[in-house]
């Protein structure tokens, strides 16, 4: 893939954490064609038919965002095998926590395991998550890099005999050079 971070992400829905309450925020975000078109050309798929987001964001703290839900999406692809147009469905599922930027400091080792989290916390910017890059972020990571169709087997070619193979011309070629001298 090209390097991401140069391009926009085409799929944007800011959600400042002034604007969830204390008991959390129910999101559906959809997509509309030309989103689509330019999702599907920013994560190199043939097509993609549906996209879509479900998030619960709630409070996390005093400064932070905890967001659960789930990405669906029908991605177009090419299957590796047969190279015939395919489609896949989608289903990832999302917990992230979002928390202010930190200032630039050295990391260290094990860092969060000190937090108790499994992973390092997204930085909310400017008090903002964007929930729409979230969803492209995680609908990318639910692409399968090799599709294949269901029941699509690769079958090498048969090698024949001793003439057959990667370097069978090039044989021929010496054969007939050494003939001459």
């Amino acid at each position: 893939m090209a390097d991401d971070r140069k391009r926009p992400i085409p799929w944007a829905a800011p959600v400042r954490i002034d604007d969830v309450p204390e008991g959390g925020r129910h999101v559906e975000l959809t997509t509309d064609e030309p989103t689509r078109a330019a999702l599907a050309a920013y994560a190199e798929l043939r097509a993609l038919p549906q996209a879509s987001a479900t998030f619960d964001v709630r409070r996390r703290g005093r400064d932070g965002l905890h967001v659960t839900g789930e990405v669906r999406a029908t991605v177009g692809q090419t299957c590796v095998v047969s190279l015939e147009p395919m489609e896949t469905e989608i289903v990832e599922p999302v917990d992230v926590v979002f928390k202010p930027a930190a200032s630039p400091q050295p990391a260290t080792e094990g860092a969060a395991e000190e937090t108790g989290e499994a992973d390092a916390p997204e930085p909310l910017v400017d008090g903002t998550a964007d929930l729409g890059a979230l969803a492209t972020e995680f609908l990318i990571l639910g692409i399968d890099p090799y599709p294949r169709k269901p029941g699509a087997v690769f079958e090498p070619p048969a090698v024949k005999g001793a003439d057959a193979g990667p370097f069978a011309a090039l044989a021929k070629l010496k054969g007939s050079s050494e003939s001459k001298k």
